[in-house]
């Protein structure tokens, strides 16, 4: 054989080799996709059009498949999925209008960009809207940025709403953000979403698998605001915690005020509500309830009572409001707005994180 006959068959050879290599990473990136896409059609809550959308994305954004390369074509699909053809071609047509893949006529689909992070579908999931809750959304939306769509959704510590959520959420977003329920079935909820895009927020839920979290701490927090403000409220006759188990208030909080009561030697009493018009001078009153909170203000008002002096008034998580009304009412809380800054962090950057947030006394003049 010449010399330039076995250049020609060597560069054959190679020419050989690295098809091959491109047709089994071709296959490699499909099969990745195929296996995203086949893991959202377990969730029948998710359309047919939503599967194919978020299968892909969430292929590129867990590196599985990389800019440059071949998507399946529509017959490809079709044949993996038994999915309408219109329905493969509409879901393309919206990731190319927003930029993820790119058509060449011809050749097919393939991956455009693999920064997805500008259009990340994110659920936010929280108790209500208290002021404090609002505080932590507005944090976070604004750490976001404007290129992230949010959605946002409210349980109001009812696990029937819970559990409708988690399921008409799962498999529809690339973040899921979550301040659970204390509840048996929560763990298993909490378990159905893809756990490394999940941020449990507010308060820790254990389960199985180690899990993002962002969360305060309730028991010994509250144990050593109580024992801080031990000298005021020893100067008042009693101390009247307003509690309802059946609410979603931690009952974490209730143990640490019994064991307040018992160690420092306090006369302290636990009641499921606060009777409007009962306030009485000689008590300092605890609540974790807002609405509760204001009506004991209004009536410590109106019997000309003066925070601080006459009756006692302590509240759980801070904001502006209890700063300014009754010349300022002491609280015990986390920075709600430090919470969502760090959360918002969390989504951009995926670093997993773990972290207990400090609980601070804020002493005003009710107490």
């Amino acid at each position: 054989m010449s010399f330039t006959c076995m250049i020609c068959f060597s560069l054959s050879y190679l020419d050989v080799v690295q098809n091959s290599t491109g047709k089994l990473n071709q296959r490699a990136a499909m099969n990745f996709i195929f296996q995203k896409i086949r893991e959202l059609i377990e969730i029948s809550s998710v359309s047919k059009h939503e599967q194919l959308i978020q299968g892909i994305l969430n292929a590129i954004d867990e590196k599985l498949v990389s800019e440059g390369e071949m998507l399946p074509s529509v017959n490809a699909m079709m044949r993996e999925f038994g999915f309408a053809r219109e329905t493969i071609v509409k879901a393309y047509k919206e990731l190319i209008s927003r930029g993820i893949i790119k058509s060449t006529n011809r050749l097919g689909y393939f991956v455009a960009i693999e920064d997805t992070e500008q259009l990340l579908k994110v659920a936010l999931v929280l108790f209500n809207f208290d002021f404090f809750q609002e505080n932590l959304y507005r944090n976070f939306k604004e750490g976001l940025g404007e290129n992230v769509h949010l959605d946002i959704f409210f349980h109001h510590n009812n696990i029937e709403t819970f559990q409708s959520i988690i399921s008409s959420i799962k498999g529809k977003y690339g973040m899921y953000v979550i301040a659970p329920i204390p509840h048996p079935k929560t763990p298993e909820l909490v378990k159905s979403l893809p756990l490394n895009k999940l941020l449990i927020i507010d308060r820790f839920v254990q389960i199985d698998e180690e899990v993002s979290y962002i969360v305060q701490e309730f028991e010994e927090s509250a144990y050593q605001a109580f024992a801080q403000l031990a000298g005021r409220i020893k100067e008042f006759d009693e101390f009247v915690f307003f509690f309802k188990a059946s609410s979603a208030e931690p009952i974490d909080v209730l143990r640490a005020f019994k064991r307040f009561v018992k160690d420092f030697k306090v006369n302290g009493t636990v009641k499921t509500a606060y009777v409007p018009g009962s306030v009485k001078a000689g008590k300092v009153y605890f609540t974790i309830n807002n609405s509760e909170l204001w009506v004991i203000i209004k009536d410590t008002m109106t019997k000309k009572f003066k925070p601080g002096k006459d009756v006692g008034i302590l509240s759980h998580n801070d904001d502006t409001v209890k700063e300014i009304i009754s010349d300022g009412i002491t609280t015990f809380s986390v920075d709600f707005g430090l919470m969502g800054k760090l959360a918002a962090e969390f989504v951009l950057s995926r670093r997993k994180t773990q972290e207990v947030l400090p609980t601070l006394l804020l002493r005003r003049n009710s107490l």
